[in-house]
């Protein structure tokens, strides 16, 4: 049986962001940033039946975390009535960690997914997201703050990251202010539109 692993995968530019500044409901990917830049791979035809793999492992874990700004931007994600960007049917479908700076009731969804809301940090989160997950991954999914404080903290086994052949040029960026970081690619794949590159963390 495959030991089980903390993974984090995002999509970001050659220069590494993964959105711009001031997300919000109407700009969910920030300021002149394109909501279809980094992810426009995984939809165009013919080219994603060339990135199945990926796409599949995308949403492969048996629970996930996630970062407050992913789940919802700041003028909607303390509203009650907001569940999320992904209507009645996430694609999580497993146990889903928000990190949140406020308390909040669990959220049930259709087809199995539920958002907790974890307010004391983010080893709390992958401490409840472990158990959640049992012999199964746990998938950091973003955005880059959140992949950053888990790399920082030493928390991450594997890092999969989709390089868009593009440069954006300002935003949140993955590795902003990180120390240096040891990483082993494990396998490389890929089209004109995208590399996906697995690491794994050196500890």
């Amino acid at each position: 049986m495959n030991e089980r692993k903390v993974t984090a995968g995002l999509a970001v530019s050659l220069d590494g962001y993964s959105a711009g500044h001031n997300q919000s409901f109407e700009k969910p990917f920030g300021d002149n940033f394109d909501s279809e830049l980094l992810d426009r791979w995984m939809f165009a035809e013919p080219e994603k039946h060339r990135h199945k793999k990926e796409i599949d492992a995308i949403l492969d874990a048996g629970a996930f975390i996630m970062g407050s700004n992913m789940y919802g931007p700041k003028d909607r994600r303390e509203n009650v009535d907001w569940k999320g960007w992904w209507g009645s049917n996430p694609p999580y479908h497993a146990p889903v960690f928000v990190l949140s700076h406020t308390e909040r009731a669990p959220i049930e969804m259709d087809g199995g997914t539920t958002f907790y809301f974890v307010t004391d940090g983010i080893e709390s989160a992958i401490k409840k997201a472990k158990q959640a997950a049992g012999d199964r991954n746990v998938k950091i999914m973003g955005g880059a703050n959140t992949v950053n404080q888990y790399l920082a903290a030493g928390l991450i086994d594997e890092l999969w990251l989709h390089i868009v052949p593009v440069t954006i040029g300002s935003g949140t960026r993955l590795f902003e202010g990180m120390p240096s970081l040891n990483l082993e690619p494990i396998e490389v794949s890929g089209t004109s539109m995208v590399t996906h590159i697995r690491y794994k963390v050196l500890k």
